[in-house]
C-alpha cells in the first residue's frame, strides 16, 4: 500500500520529520501547476525561484533515497489544478493514503480539506513544523481583549520562548522595544554589504515556463537569478547577514536610497516563507550575535521583532479573519492601479525607484512597501483588493498569509483598524527625511499646490479631510485633525481640489 505525501512550493523544509526515515511505501509528490501560477499575475522571478527551489528539493530527496514523483510544468499529463493531478497520481500509485502538510494559504487549506472529505482513501493533514505559534494561538491570546496589539503578542512570545529575556522575565536592556533608535537615514556610510546570494542560470527553466503559456510580469533575470535554491544557500545567506548587515540593520532599517536597493536588510524572507529556514534558528542566531557582542541590542531586537513578533502576529490575524478579510474596504476605495505600477514609468522619483526596484528584483523592503507604494495607494484611493493582488504577485517572498494582512490591514487600513492602530500615511516630508528620493524629482517636495507640487502633499491633507468621520476619533492621529482645524477652509478646499484633479490623471503623474 502506497502513501502519497504532497509537498507544496512553500514547504521546502528538509528538516521536517517526514524525511527522518526513508520509507519504500511513501512517494513524495511535488507539482508545478497552473492553478498556482495563474491565480494571480506573478513576478517572473517569483515563479522561477519557487520552481527552481522545488526542483532542487526533489533532487535532494531523491539523492537521500526517497521516492519522488515530480510533475513539471510541461509534463503532458500535468493537469491545471492541484486536485486533478492528485486524482491521477492516486490512481497511478493505487495509493491508500494521502498526507499533506498544513497549507499556509486559506484557499489551499480549504481546497485540500474539501478534497480529502470526498476521497475514499485516508487523507491526513500534518503540521508544517515551521512557526512559533499555531494558527489559532493569536485569537486565543487576545480572547476578551477589545483590540489586538502586536506589541502585547510579541511580549508574550518573548517570555514564552525566552528570547532576549532576563531570568526574572524582564527584557534585556530594560525595555521591550528599541524602535525609536532605529530610524536613521542613510548617507552612504557604512557601505552596503555585498549581495551574499548565489546567482544561478535558470534560462532553460524560464524558456520552459514561457513555452507552457504561463503569464508573468517584471524582469526574470533568468541567467543570474539569486534567490536561494535550498537550505544550504539560505544558511550561507543567514551567515552573511549576521556578520555584515545585522550590526547596522537597526540604525537603517527604515532608510531608503536610490543608491542601494538592499541596504542592510537580510533578504531572508523568501527562504523563510518557503521554509528553507526556520524562524526559530534565525531568531536564535540573531540573539547569539548580540550575546557575542557582534551586533547592538537595538539591531538584534528590531530584527527579532519582525520575525517573532510581526510575522507570527499577521499570520494569527490572517487565520482568524479569513475568508472575509480580503473583502474589507473601510474607505470604499475603487480606483484602478495606475499603469506605471506595471512599468515604473512615473515622474514621482520615490515611486519610480520603489516600483522599478520591485519590478527588477522582485523585492522592496518594508518601508518602501509601506511608506512609498502603500502610502500613495491609500492616499490616492486605489482599490485595496487590486493593491493586494499586485503586492501578492510582485514580491518573491509574498504568500497570502503574510502579504494580505500587511497590505490590506497595515498598508491600506482597509480593515478599519483590526490589525494596525492608525493609517500609515505621510506627506513628502517623511519620504524626504528617510531617503534621497526627493533630490532631482520632477515634483517639489515642499509645494502643496500647483503643477509641480508633490502629489503626496495635497493627497495627505485631502485624505484626512474626506475621512474625518472615520478617523477623527482615532487617538493616534489627533494632532492631524488639530492641524486641519487651524487651517484656512479655503486652503483645505484647494488641497482637496488639487487632490481630486490628480486622481483624475493618475496615469500621467
Amino acid at each position: 500500500m502506497t502513501t502519497l505525501r504532497l509537498i507544496l512550493g512553500d514547504q521546502l523544509n528538509p528538516q521536517h520529520s517526514w524525511f527522518a526515515v526513508r520509507r519504500d511505501d511513501v512517494v513524495y509528490v511535488l507539482m508545478e501547476v497552473r492553478q498556482e501560477t495563474d491565480y494571480v499575475l506573478h513576478h517572473a522571478q517569483k515563479i522561477l525561484a519557487i520552481f527552481a527551489g522545488m526542483r532542487d528539493f526533489a533532487r535532494q530527496l531523491g539523492e537521500a533515497g526517497h521516492r519522488v514523483h515530480y510533475v513539471a510544468i510541461d509534463d503532458a499529463a500535468n493537469q491545471p489544478s492541484l486536485t486533478a493531478n492528485l486524482d491521477w497520481l492516486i490512481a497511478q500509485y493505487q495509493a491508500s493514503t494521502l498526507e499533506y502538510q498544513a497549507p499556509d494559504e486559506w484557499r489551499l487549506d480549504a481546497q485540500l480539506a474539501a478534497y480529502g472529505q470526498q476521497q475514499a482513501i485516508h487523507c491526513l493533514m500534518v503540521d508544517s513544523e515551521h512557526f512559533f505559534t499555531t494558527r489559532d494561538e493569536a485569537a486565543q491570546l487576545f480572547t476578551g481583549r477589545r483590540q489586538w496589539l502586536m506589541e502585547y503578542f510579541y511580549r508574550q512570545l518573548r517570555v514564552r520562548h525566552r528570547v532576549l529575556m532576563e531570568a526574572d522575565n524582564r527584557p534585556v536592556g530594560g525595555q521591550w522595544n528599541f524602535d525609536h533608535d532605529n530610524r536613521k537615514s542613510w548617507t552612504g556610510q557604512p557601505g552596503e554589504p555585498a549581495d551574499a546570494r548565489t546567482p544561478h542560470d535558470h534560462g532553460a527553466l524560464w524558456q520552459t515556463i514561457v513555452a507552457a503559456g504561463v503569464k508573468s510580469f517584471g524582469q526574470p533575470n533568468a541567467s543570474r537569478l539569486a534567490w536561494p535554491l535550498n537550505r544550504a544557500e539560505a544558511l550561507q545567506q543567514l551567515d552573511a547577514f549576521v556578520a555584515h548587515a545585522l550590526p547596522h540593520f537597526g540604525d537603517f532599517q527604515d532608510a531608503m536610497s536610490s543608491r542601494a536597493w538592499r541596504l542592510f536588510h537580510s533578504m531572508l524572507s523568501f527562504a523563510l516563507n518557503t521554509k528553507m529556514l526556520s524562524p526559530t534558528e534565525v531568531v536564535r542566531r540573531t540573539e547569539a550575535a548580540w550575546q557575542a557582542g557582534a551586533a547592538p541590542l537595538a539591531a538584534a531586537e528590531g530584527f527579532i521583532r519582525q520575525i517573532l513578533g510581526w510575522r507570527e502576529y499577521v499570520r494569527g490575524v490572517y487565520w482568524t479573519r479569513m475568508p472575509d478579510y480580503v473583502h474589507h474596504n473601510v474607505f470604499g476605495h475603487t480606483r484602478a492601479l495606475p499603469s506605471w505600477f506595471w512599468d515604473g514609468q512615473t515622474r514621482m522619483r520615490c515611486l519610480a525607484h520603489a516600483i522599478g526596484q520591485s519590478l527588477e528584483h522582485a523585492h522592496a523592503h518594508h518601508i518602501q512597501r509601506l511608506m512609498v507604494i502603500g502610502n500613495f495607494a491609500l492616499l490616492a484611493g486605489l482599490d485595496p483588493a487590486a493593491v493586494h493582488q499586485w503586492y501578492l504577485g510582485v514580491y518573491a517572498d509574498a504568500f497570502e498569509w503574510v502579504e494580505l494582512p500587511n497590505t490590506l490591514g497595515m498598508s491600506q487600513f482597509a480593515d478599519g483598524g483590526l490589525l494596525a492602530t492608525k493609517p500609515y500615511v505621510s506627506s513628502a516630508a517623511y519620504i524626504d527625511r528617510m531617503s534621497d528620493y526627493c533630490k532631482g524629482c520632477h515634483y517639489d517636495k515642499k509645494a502643496r499646490l500647483g503643477e509641480r507640487a508633490c502629489p503626496f502633499n495635497s493627497f495627505y491633507w485631502d485624505f484626512f479631510a474626506r475621512n474625518t468621520e472615520t478617523l477623527a476619533t482615532n487617538p493616534r492621529i489627533g494632532m492631524v485633525y488639530r492641524q486641519l482645524a487651524k487651517m484656512d477652509p479655503v486652503a483645505v478646499a484647494a488641497f482637496q481640489a488639487q487632490a481630486e484633479a490628480l486622481r483624475g490623471r493618475l496615469d500621467d503623474l
